[in-house]
């Protein structure tokens, strides 16, 4: 009898999946606790990740003894650490592989690098190693299951066509390799800087990583543009001409103009900006009312449908158009493919189809027709009927395939999806139907009106798109045709009136808008995916983002997990969709910059890296040189820390307002503290100084400010203890000894009233039920807080507090009441942002699931009429 089968799916999901797709070809299977099996097959999974590599014992250099002596740390070879969580998953596993009637086994991981990593993790620990430390081979025979898609279908041609361990070596390669260099570069860096940082006492965790700290690189540069920006007034002409058939708009333009090209040219400058308003009213005063010549140009123009979506334009899309983090974009879509099994695989980099896979295109679109989806159906059933649905060169295109390809509908239709599951499936299958119907067709028309006035022409442009056959924007309706056909006057979009030809038109009206240069945007999550596909640069070309999607940062399936670790870091904090980054943030490129350290702050050579990781996939370039560079840029990072011998890093500091509170001087930043600089700001001054990060979080400009005026800031969140642990505190400036020393208030002692004596906190008026015990919330001082937390409270078995002013905006004991009666308070206004000094409007609700009071903002206006509303965005709010 032939030995069996061991299948070894990514997760239990799966895993059951496949057991259905097999029992009507291979028998009915027994199920175990972490197994099923039958005549023929043995099918497991993991639960994702069992096992993460770890240095030998011999080169691990535990948090306390951190220091750049101890650094790099670049060990022969890596052990494997199993997952506390999941040992038990593990040995299964291994037991399995391990039976004597195993003859093979089948990767079923998720088709991926990610996938095969955690395959190859087990195959390596199920195989153990020899005296040496070094891996043993398992001695079965690996075969890969490679699925697209999960219905049960595909899965059974998928075991028909497993591919061989050999053609898979090389993604395993790659797949080693990208784990291994961002432990090296994370745990080396990380260690590196945070030791650095922590030279002075206390410990500054300081977390770096190969693709985290060029993605955050991005971020900062834009803040530092906008911080640097100075808005300059400049004025538009603007007119209304006069014609038989009716008016129309135009504005006044140089034709002489000639965009500046090269390294500091002035990329403000446009042909219909005037710089001298005495010049812009000069033009008005001398064309009003003057006869205009007109000439005009008009030709046909077609506009296709956007290719179909990889995961990083489906996360882009889906966040400008609901505000969907990535993170949950990317969720959704492995929930579609997964459990509905609805679409095809999502963590792509591919926009295009196989050459063969018409059939199952024809088969989804079908499906598609028959549907109750009634505003999608009848388009599906219209590509079919005219026969748009046939294969051209930009949906199938094998050269733009690489092992997975566009995300699709199968054809699976989906029932009991959430809300969110329904809104992200439509925007697949409108792309998936639009894609196949003809290009939108236009007729473009550019009108120049010149005006003659006291021996000079003054050229006014007028530009006019009218939709002559919507094609593709028909299965969008309403919202695209408001794109292009709801523009206002002046716009490209809007339909002009005729005008005859030799027609001499009169300027009716001209006036003067003055306008003033606007900061470049902020990074939402859809325009950071961008960046971070192009490696910093934000292209806005498809078919170019496409040649250098493996040049950008991280992959499609980790640019969420790479922005949301920046998040939980505390370099970057959401204020609506904008992503912002931290005081934490720009001491970090501070520290980066003055240590030459480039390799870990500029986006294209780390981009670089990931290009090079492509490469290893295609089997074009070797595991071993790719990890000597790597090893190579690690010695770089450590030497640089090491060598730097100066007492402050050279960075952009600033001058703070608040005058020392010791002597009255001049007390400025540098990378370490805000100390006195005497009375003239220029000499050592009185020897008063803040740490500038106290217990590992950094004190933003503003909220030193605050503190020398005050004497007091917070509670804040975000300090860490000596053994890394978070905790909030109040800071408080008091005088000790003739000096003025910082220090920690925990809010632990009893709360005392204006004699000193102990206030009974049972005598306090309730404010309501505490969200999290249900015991009276009482207000003591600046906070609010449970009865069963107050400072000496018998016993302390509760932790809510909430402060009474929270981000400059005062929180009424009204407000309070109202949080815990209904979740939520009425709308505030008065917020300030410690990172941008802004102004914002939220409401504060309780997160039940988070266990703390958040922010909920008010969604913005929608783009389109038809547009749903923007989701509504959370951020965990300072306590302060």
């Amino acid at each position: 009898m032939a030995g069996k089968t061991l299948v070894i799916a990514e997760k239990p999901s799966v895993a059951l999946d496949i057991v259905r797709a097999l029992a009507p070809v291979s028998g009915k299977f027994a199920s175990h606790d972490d197994y099923h099996e039958n005549e023929r097959y043995i099918v497991t999974s993991a639960v994702g990740h069992l096992l993460e590599i770890a240095a030998p014992e011999a080169y691990e250099v535990k948090r306390g003894k951190w220091s750049l002596v101890n650094l790099p740390v670049i060990p022969p070879y890596f052990d494997l650490k199993p997952l506390d969580k999941t040992k038990g998953r593990l040995q299964t596993i291994v037991k399995l592989a391990r039976r004597k009637d195993v003859a093979e086994i089948v990767n079923a991981c998720d088709a991926g690098r990610e996938g095969e990593l955690i395959f190859r993790l087990i195959e390596q620990y199920a195989a153990g190693t020899d005296r040496h430390g070094q891996p043993k081979p398992l001695g079965k025979p690996i075969k890969r299951l490679w699925l697209q898609s999960m219905t049960p279908q595909a899965i059974r041609e998928g075991f028909a066509q497993l591919r061989s361990d050999e053609q898979m070596r090389p993604l395993a390669d790659a797949a080693r390799s990208r784990s291994e260099a961002d432990w090296l570069v994370g745990i080396n860096g990380t260690r590196a800087m945070t030791a650095f940082n922590s030279r002075d006492g206390g410990f500054f965790l300081t977390t770096v990583g190969r693709v985290q700290t060029p993605t955050l690189a991005i971020v900062v540069e834009r803040e530092e543009q906008i911080r640097r920006f100075r808005a300059r007034p400049y004025w538009e002409v603007h007119a209304t001409f006069a014609a038989q058939a009716g008016a129309y708009p135009g504005r006044w333009f140089d034709p002489e103009f000639r965009k500046p090209q090269g390294e500091g040219a002035d990329a403000e400058l446009r042909a219909e900006r005037l710089w001298d308003e005495a010049r812009a009213q000069a033009i008005v005063a001398a064309v009003q009312g003057r006869p205009g010549e007109v000439s005009e140009e008009s030709k046909p123009a077609t506009q296709s449908c956007g290719l179909l979506y990889d995961l990083t334009t489906l996360q882009r899309e889906a966040n400008a158009r609901y505000g969907f983090s990535a993170k949950t974009t990317l969720a959704l879509a492995q929930a579609l493919y997964e459990k509905h099994k609805a679409l095809t695989y999502p963590r792509t980099d591919a926009r295009a189809l196989p050459g063969d896979y018409l059939g199952p295109v024809r088969q989804a679109m079908e499906a598609l027709a028959g549907s109750e989806l009634a505003h999608l159906a009848p388009f599906a059933r219209q590509a079919l009927q005219e026969g748009w649905v046939r294969p051209t060169r930009r949906v199938f295109d094998d050269a733009k395939v690489s092992d997975h390809f566009a995300i699709i509908p199968t054809g699976q239709l989906p029932k009991g999806l959430t809300e969110a599951e329904q809104k992200l499936y439509d925007l697949v299958v409108r792309r998936f139907i639009a894609v196949f119907f003809p290009p939108a067709e236009f007729l473009v028309t550019t009108r120049i009106t010149r005006v003659r006035a006291e021996g000079e022409v003054h050229h006014f442009k007028t530009e006019g798109r009218v939709l002559v056959k919507p094609g593709w924007l028909a299965v969008y309706g309403r919202e695209a045709a408001a794109d292009v056909e709801g523009a206002q006057a002046g716009d490209k979009g809007q339909p002009l009136v005729a005008v005859q030809p030799g027609e001499t038109v009169r300027t009716e009206e001209a006036r003067l808008e003055a306008r003033q240069t606007r900061p470049p945007a902020r990074y939402t999550e859809a325009t950071l995916l961008a960046a971070m596909e192009a490696a910093g640069k934000l292209v806005e070309d498809e078919e170019l983002r496409l040649a250098m999607a493996d040049k950008g940062l991280g992959t499609p399936a980790t640019r969420a997990a790479i922005i949301e670790g920046l998040l939980e870091e505390k370099y970057l904090v959401r204020e609506g969709r904008e992503l912002v980054p931290t005081p934490k943030a720009f001491q970090l490129m501070t520290l980066l910059r003055g240590l030459g350290v480039e390799e870990l702050s500029r986006p294209e050579l780390t981009g670089e890296w990931e290009h090079k990781l492509a490469q290893i996939e295609r089997g074009q370039l070797s595991r071993q040189e790719f990890m000597r560079e790597i090893a190579a840029m690690t010695e770089r990072i450590v030497a640089k820390a090491k060598a730097f011998d100066r007492d402050s890093v050279p960075g952009d500091y600033a001058t703070l307002q608040a005058p020392c509170p010791q002597c009255g001087g001049v007390v400025k930043e540098n990378y370490h503290r805000y100390a006195c600089a005497g009375a003239d700001g220029q000499g050592a001054g009185c020897g008063f100084s803040l740490p500038k990060a106290p217990g590992g979080r950094i004190l933003a400009p503003e909220e030193a400010e605050r503190l020398l005026r005050e004497h007091r800031l917070g509670p804040l969140e975000g300090f860490r203890s000596k053994m890394g642990r978070p905790f909030a505190a109040e800071l408080r400036l008091k005088p000790e000894d003739g000096q003025w020393r910082l220090a920690f208030d925990f809010g632990d002692e009893p709360a005392r009233d204006e004699g000193g004596a102990p206030v009974d906190v049972a005598a306090l008026p309730s404010l309501g039920p505490c969200p999290k015990c249900g015991s009276p919330v009482v207000q003591l001082g600046n906070q609010y807080v449970c009865s069963r937390a107050a400072p000496g409270a018998q016993p302390a078995t509760c932790d809510f507090r909430s402060a009474t002013t929270i981000l400059q905006q005062p929180v009424a004991p009204e407000q309070m009441e109202k949080l815990l009666r209904e979740g939520r308070t009425d709308w505030l206004e008065g917020f300030v942002s410690n990172r941008t000094r802004r102004r914002f409007k939220a409401r504060l609700v309780w997160d039940a699931q988070a266990g703390k009071v958040g922010f909920e903002f008010e969604p913005r206006a929608s783009a389109a009429p038809s547009r749903a509303s923007a989701a509504r965005s959370r951020a965990r709010p300072p306590a302060g």
